[in-house]
């Protein structure tokens, strides 16, 4: 997760008055590398949509379109008592979600625990063992029981495991690699769901895993629960994601299971892997320095431009290039801290965003204490301009996918719910994300816009707990799609 500083007052307006030429040409050649206009961002977000469609197709295409076998929205009116477990890479959050007869509320009381590093490269039963100790004490907690057997029923659990895996059923996931500084063997192309329940019976815990998600459906269904005309659930933190609901008959991929081709899926996009083969993103040779030099090269094209974990690495590329070949950068300085590979994350930028002084002193003090350099005031400028244009292009090009799901969708008036470091930390990043939606969609100046990215509800715990509710609820109903072990579930 990307670690952002306390939001400040308004930032200055930036001047170039005292910038030198060899500068301002530097300056200007960044805006030209970095700049994205309306018509790329129309040629992108057309090119989305293709390969939306691609994805959902039998053969498939770099974007994955996983059905995630949640068959529609919530209608306010679930009710009961759920547990939702959230697996991030820092921390293990255990929540109880009480769902009451009130449409649309909720209740919750939740318990963070830590990810031990150590953990995340051992052993898998570990795991699956430490997990359950943290389940067990936060259930002993707060339900003050002598003996966990004597509870009356099993709770029902959401599970939110946001690593890439793949569904056939919403209850089972086969993990397909390790992401988030995880590398614990012999679990890859594993069903997860057995590791983990294995672990729940050793210790006779009264729960009953009903739902395996990911973070970004989580998003969608949280936030239509408050606010149905939520459409679409979109992260924008250290990656980038979204989830949207489609119809069974547009996903040819599950034709075999014969659904009414009227019945809603939500689809989990992953489409950080948009455009891999490179055909419309307008790459930047940093961008291609951040890709040779990843554990992946050629994957995650589209979240390698924008998510959070590259922005600052981008940056630092830049101006050590600017040291190395143009303009002599903090020249005779000692550059060595800059040279350290993604020593500076998108709270840097961000940072120097908000500085709101006309001098950048607070920027210049920010160079001081973490590179240990002295930057000039046309230096800072540049380094402001810098900022300004890597967070602008992130923001213009993260609406090209919302664009897109809508495009795709026919949608021409809803609310997203978007979450994630990024889109909630990082200044100017809704309003230059709503402005470019407005250029991709034509819509008119002067009215209200008809597509809305707003602050989402807690997918990873609220959400889990909803799609545990709505898959107890399928059961009662006899639909049973995507459903692999109904046992007990009712």
């Amino acid at each position: 997760m990307v670690d952002f500083p306390p939001r400040r007052k308004p930032s200055r307006k930036g001047s170039m008055a005292d910038v030198p030429k060899d500068l301002l040409d530097q300056i200007k050649e960044l805006e030209r590398l970095f700049s994205v206009d309306q018509a790329k961002l129309k040629e992108v977000t057309e090119h989305f949509v293709k390969e939306l469609e691609k994805g959902l197709s039998v053969e498939g295409g770099s974007i994955p379109m996983n059905p995630t076998w949640v068959m529609g929205y919530p209608d306010g009116y679930e009710t009961g008592t759920f547990l939702a477990l959230d697996m991030g890479g820092t921390n293990l959050r255990v929540c109880e979600i009480v769902l009451p007869e009130e449409k649309g509320e909720f209740e919750i009381i939740q318990s963070k625990y830590r990810m031990p590093d150590e953990l995340k490269a051992g052993d898998s039963e570990e795991l699956w063992e430490y997990i359950a100790d943290c389940l067990q004490q936060f259930i002993e907690y707060h339900h003050e029981v002598e003996d966990l057997e004597q509870m009356d029923s099993k709770l029902p659990l959401g599970f939110t495991f946001s690593f890439p895996a793949t569904q056939d059923y919403i209850d089972h996931g086969v993990l397909q690699r390790w992401t988030k500084g995880f590398d614990i063997s012999g679990v890859e192309g594993k069903d997860v769901a057995p590791l983990f329940e294995a672990a729940l019976e050793k210790r006779k815990l009264p729960v009953r895993l009903s739902a395996l998600i990911n973070d970004t459906t989580g998003t969608l269904i949280a936030s239509h629960y408050t606010d149905d005309t939520m459409q679409i659930g979109c992260i924008f933190g250290t990656g980038c994601n979204a989830a949207y609901m489609e119809n069974c008959g547009s996903v040819p991929k599950i034709a075999h299971y014969k659904l009414p081709p009227d019945m809603p899926i939500a689809i989990n996009c992953e489409y950080g892997a948009f455009d891999n083969e490179l055909v419309v993103l307008p790459r930047t040779p940093f961008d291609v320095i951040i890709d040779n030099d990843s554990p992946r090269p050629g994957q995650q094209a589209f979240e390698k431009m924008i998510a959070g974990l590259y922005l600052g690495e981008l940056f630092r590329l830049v101006l050590v290039d600017l040291h190395d070949n143009k303009c002599g950068l903090f020249d005779g300085q000692d550059i060595s801290k800059l040279r350290r590979a993604y020593s500076l994350d998108a709270s840097f930028l961000s940072f120097i965003e908000e500085d709101p002084f006309e001098n950048l002193s607070e920027t210049g003090e920010l160079f001081a204490k973490e590179l240990s350099l002295n930057a000039s005031k046309p230096e800072l400028e540049l380094c402001r301009r810098l900022a300004e244009l890597i967070g602008t292009r992130a923001a213009r090009l993260s609406a090209c996918g919302v664009a897109a799901i809508c495009k795709k969708k026919n949608i021409e008036s809803c609310h997203v719910g978007a979450d994630g470091s990024v889109f909630n930390k990082y200044p100017h990043f809704k309003a230059r994300g709503a402005q470019a939606l407005r250029e991709i969609l034509d819509w008119p100046e002067g009215k209200r816009d008809p597509v809305s990215i707003r602050a989402a509800e807690d997918g990873s715990g609220v959400g889990a707990a909803l799609i545990a509710a709505l898959t107890i609820k399928r059961v009662k109903a006899g639909n049973l799609a995507g459903i692999k072990n109904t046992e007990g579930m009712i």
